[in-house]
């Protein structure tokens, strides 16, 4: 189920993935996702932590149900205070308490001293006391209902999926609280084309009241100059100057090592020119820089 959930929601982002001002280019290396191994001692990734029960707020609508006493069924909303108002019983505490406790707590008053083995059934008609914000580049941003036991994928879906311009990077930010390992932020990210155990397991991620769900645009790179396929190039998280050459088809005949990376700084507006040297990037003499959006790599001409 979650597979084919997926599948539907990267098949909106799979535009996203060449850059239409490019020009033609073999296929191109598979994300980091899907070109890492999982490890032989545990090729499956662990299972995401049970989701809490949904726990119930103001504004939430029960549908509470007597059976055998329709004229004690109600469809009540959760007040300010936290209770709804009930025949017999008048007003009932219910904030912070979940369906199968508020139908303990019902079963008991009602049989404390009005009825005799009381069934009482209860569920959430309408989910309107918590919510999580989804942003970026999804067909559908805005806040969205939590409804009941409510995972990533879950509001991924309710958000429409992924738009046209989609990463496949998604970071989750709990506002309130941290995640089981002492965070507060958690970034996923989902390849087209395949569902990694890791990504299974993020798309299970429970989430909780004001949450923000972040849908990041995919972001470009540009290789110009002595390279045999110029052009723009989706930016991988990993993708490095020399990964950036090989997007490009490699070096001309006519083009020299000793390549030019531009990068501009959005917020000084301040551009920088960094020098690398394939070949000392491939003896291991110089690092290899990982670039970053929008970076421009310029590869000259060779002295002859």
């Amino acid at each position: 189920m979650t597979r084919a959930v997926l599948a539907a929601l990267l098949a909106l982002a799979a535009p996203a993935g060449a850059d239409p001002q490019a020009p033609p280019a073999k296929p191109t290396p598979a994300p980091l996702a899907t070109r890492v191994p999982a490890p032989a001692a545990a090729p499956t990734a662990s299972p995401a932590p049970a989701a809490p029960e949904y726990r119930v707020g103001a504004g939430d609508v029960l549908e509470v149900v007597v059976l055998g006493n329709d004229d004690l069924s109600r469809t009540p909303t959760v007040q300010t205070g936290g209770t709804v108002t009930l025949p017999l019983l008048g007003e009932v505490a219910v904030l912070g308490l979940t369906v199968p406790e508020i139908k303990t707590k019902l079963t008991e008053l009602l049989g404390r001293d009005y009825l005799v083995r009381p069934q009482v059934e209860v569920t959430v008609k309408d989910y309107q006391s918590q919510f999580v914000t989804v942003l970026g580049e999804v067909a559908s941003p805005g806040r969205k209902p939590l409804r009941g036991r409510t995972r990533l994928v879950d509001v991924l879906v309710d958000a429409g999926g992924f738009g046209p311009r989609a990463s496949g990077e998604v970071t989750v930010t709990r506002m309130d609280g941290a995640f089981e390992d002492g965070t507060r932020t958690r970034t996923l990210r989902f390849a087209a084309g395949s569902l990694t155990p890791d990504a299974q397991a993020g798309l299970e991620t429970s989430l909780r009241h004001g949450d923000i769900v972040s849908a990041s645009p995919k972001y470009y790179v540009t290789v110009e100059g002595e390279v045999n396929r110029p052009g723009r190039f989706p930016l991988e998280s990993d993708l490095t100057v020399s990964g950036a050459v090989s997007l490009a088809g490699g070096l001309t005949r006519f083009g020299s090592q000793g390549l030019k990376l531009r990068r501009l700084d959005v917020a000084t507006g301040r551009t920088t020119i960094i020098e690398v040297d394939l070949k000392d990037v491939r003896n291991g003499k110089q690092p290899d820089p990982r670039l970053l959006p929008n970076d421009v790599v310029m590869v000259s001409r060779k002295l002859i």
